[in-house]
């Protein structure tokens, strides 16, 4: 899916958003398209659109995805004027693509499809170990801290108080890759004895958004949420934050082995010096909610193996998967 950085930013989101559930196999759970298809793109723009899926990658263009955090439309609002930054900073052209429903980053890294994506730490070291990937940077985030954490929340008229009292219940987590929706929700539990057999239920919701909304609604009973929206919403008396966990390794930018070392460089060192707060080469939306708001630190492999322990622990991996370099 590619978009032309240099046209007005209004058409770029219209354009994308239009087609995000038609074209791109992006499915955020839900069965209906929110975005009115008959108001934004008539026959010719879709076929225009049909013949940019043709155009062959340069080799200075390069594929840009993300693991789901939101929504669709509310990740490629963010990401789509960041890419329009890196696009200014390093005189290299961006294609923002999405993840099908079936498919997952790490899959999609896999089988070529992508040459970067802001993937979580479980995402990254599946695809580290799988396909020989590079952390190029993590997120900083709002106290500049290249860390982030995961929380539990509630109902604000749960009962439930403690960890202790999860156990038998109905907990809801994010995308089954997620760091902070699935692992370290797991990682929690299993410091305070509770399996997955010692709940009532448990469900992989998809994302973020919708874990917190299967407590919300009174479906399930906890949630292991985002750090910033679960305070966002525990702020706006939607939730109630019954556990803080330790930090981890934030999410970060990620590059297929594909990339040169010099390529990497260049988008790192862009990265690096990404400052949202004076960022003027483009207008950012929303960027305070996401997982970097005060831009990204350099990362090194090092910084994830804690986590790494942990997913072999858990079984998110076998220990049998050594790094597998694409040639």
């Amino acid at each position: 899916m590619q978009f032309n950085f240099g046209d007005n930013m209004a058409k770029v989101f219209a354009f994308c958003l239009g087609f995000i559930w038609v074209l791109t196999g992006c499915d955020s759970g839900q069965t209906e398209p929110i975005v009115d298809l008959t108001q934004t793109l008539s026959e010719q723009a879709l076929n225009q659109f049909e013949d940019r899926e043709n155009i062959k990658t340069s080799v200075n263009q390069w594929v840009f995805g993300f693991d789901l955090r939101s929504s669709p439309q509310e990740d490629a609002r963010q990401y789509l004027p960041f890419l329009e930054y890196l696009e200014k900073k390093t005189g290299r052209h961006f294609v923002l693509k999405f993840t099908p429903k079936a498919m997952t980053t790490v899959d999609m890294m896999g089988q070529k499809q992508l040459d970067l994506a802001a993937m979580g730490s479980v995402s990254y070291i599946k695809v580290k170990r799988k396909y020989g990937a590079y952390i190029l940077a993590r997120g900083k985030n709002a106290q500049g801290r290249g860390e982030y954490r995961s929380m539990l929340v509630v109902r604000p008229d749960s009962p439930i108080q403690t960890i202790e009292q999860v156990k038998g219940k109905r907990f809801a987590f994010g995308n089954f890759d997620s760091t902070q929706g699935h692992l370290i929700p797991r990682i929690v539990l299993a410091k305070y004895g509770i399996q997955l057999q010692d709940l009532a239920a448990y469900k992989y919701t998809g994302s973020h958004q919708q874990c917190a909304d299967a407590v919300i609604s009174g479906n399930y009973d906890v949630c292991g949420l985002q750090d910033q929206m679960a305070e966002r919403l525990a702020a706006k008396g939607l939730l109630r934050i019954i556990h803080r966990s330790h930090y981890y390794p934030s999410s970060g930018i990620v590059a297929s082995s594909r990339l040169a070392s010099e390529v990497r460089k260049s988008i790192t060192q862009a990265l690096i010096d990404f400052d949202p707060e004076r960022q003027q080469l483009v207008k950012l939306y929303h960027w305070r909610q996401t997982e970097m708001p005060e831009g990204f630190v350099k990362a090194v492999d090092d910084d994830y193996q804690e986590l790494e322990n942990w997913m072999l622990r858990l079984k998110f991996i076998e220990p049998d998967s050594p790094a597998e370099t694409e040639n």
